[in-house]
């Protein structure tokens, strides 16, 4: 079944949120335990947690549509933390600066979301602020977790026969924090740092989304409802980038699904570019917890639960690879996992 406009609006804006298909380059999740040892006595000097309302969606589309667009995701503003619309999961991937497929948690934590708004003491700066959301968790939400190597089946990322066909790009300039925002750009933060972001949603057609993560590349998404593609092409992309926009989209196929592992040798910076079944991301969203207006989740609305086979939903990811002169090959590795062992759906009161 085909997917209308109506979907659009709120798929482009979760993906960004939760930096789905913008990959990040976060600290490995080895190095977690460290920041936490150095940084455990750093807390909010108030906070305010609450769930999420649920969304309007034609509330959503119309404002949208006139330009104003959802303020999900992080904001690191000053002494001003706000954490809107996120699951648990993706403040625990915020707070142990660690990526969404490097978590093992109750599949509840994925679908369950918050509003956080917090204020830092002063003399706080953006890099306490991970710390400070990691003492409310355990806090409020009676967070228990820890990091542990497990033997896991991955997806090696390798050069195919005849070699790569990637186009050298140069490496992008860092952010510069200070500067004006353009007419139409926002900005989010990320567990490894800010982007600035501008989207333009065409009405009956789809949405773009233009988002400059500084170093770490700059990509252009877009949801066309005409082919029912989500095209993503990025610049100055790393293969440690790719890789994660690679492990992030397979996530969606939930616990099961396969990361990505770089095993190709190259370290230059690269264009990439991905085209992706519309009708998968939108059912991987209803598997995820989240309202998707119109078409239907697929088999027992499982959306990308295959997404890891070639022959599954996840085959657009697969045939985008084979074009870049790559391939997917399965293998096990030993990887590093947050596992969290406790976590409560109601926090404590304000």
């Amino acid at each position: 079944m085909r997917f209308s406009k109506r979907a659009i609006p709120l798929l482009a804006s979760l993906l960004l949120a939760a930096g789905t298909a913008f990959g990040q380059a976060a600290a490995p999740a080895q190095a977690a335990p460290k920041a936490q040892a150095t940084a455990a006595k750093l807390e909010f000097e108030v906070a305010s947690v609450r769930p999420s309302a649920p969304l309007d969606m034609q509330k959503l589309t119309a404002d949208m549509q006139a330009g104003k667009m959802p303020n999900f995701g992080m904001h690191l503003d000053g002494l001003r933390a706000e954490y809107n619309y996120m699951s648990l999961k993706e403040l625990v991937v915020a707070a142990y600066k660690v990526k969404p497929y490097e978590v093992t948690c109750p599949d509840w934590m994925a679908t369950e979301r918050y509003d956080i708004v917090a204020r830092m003491p002063d003399g706080s700066n953006k890099e306490d602020a991970a710390a400070m959301l990691k003492a409310l968790l355990e806090e409020r939400f009676k967070l228990q977790a820890h990091t542990e190597s497990q033997e896991r089946p991955v997806l090696a990322l390798v050069a195919a026969k005849g070699g790569p066909k990637l186009k050298d790009s140069p490496t992008p300039e860092p952010i510069d924090e200070n500067a004006p925002l353009k007419p139409g750009e926002r900005k989010i933060d990320m567990p490894d740092g800010p982007a600035r972001y501008t989207q333009n949603i065409e009405t009956g057609k789809g949405m773009t989304t233009m988002i400059n993560m500084g170093t770490r590349g700059s990509y252009t998404q877009r949801i066309d409802v005409a082919t029912q593609v989500v095209q993503i092409n990025g610049t100055g992309v790393s293969m440690s980038g790719f890789v994660d926009i690679l492990s992030q989209v397979m996530q969606l196929g939930g616990p099961s699904s396969k990361r990505v592992v770089d095993e190709s040798g190259l370290t230059g910076h690269y264009e990439v570019s991905l085209n992706l079944s519309l009708a998968d991301l939108i059912a991987a969203a209803r598997s995820q917890g989240v309202n998707m207006p119109g078409g239907n989740a697929g088999p027992q609305g499982g959306g990308m639960a295959e997404a890891s086979d070639p022959g599954g939903a996840g085959s657009t990811v697969y045939a985008s690879v084979e074009k870049l002169g790559l391939k997917l090959e399965p293998k096990k590795a030993v990887v590093q996992q947050l596992v969290v062992t406790n976590a409560e759906k109601t926090p404590t009161e304000n």
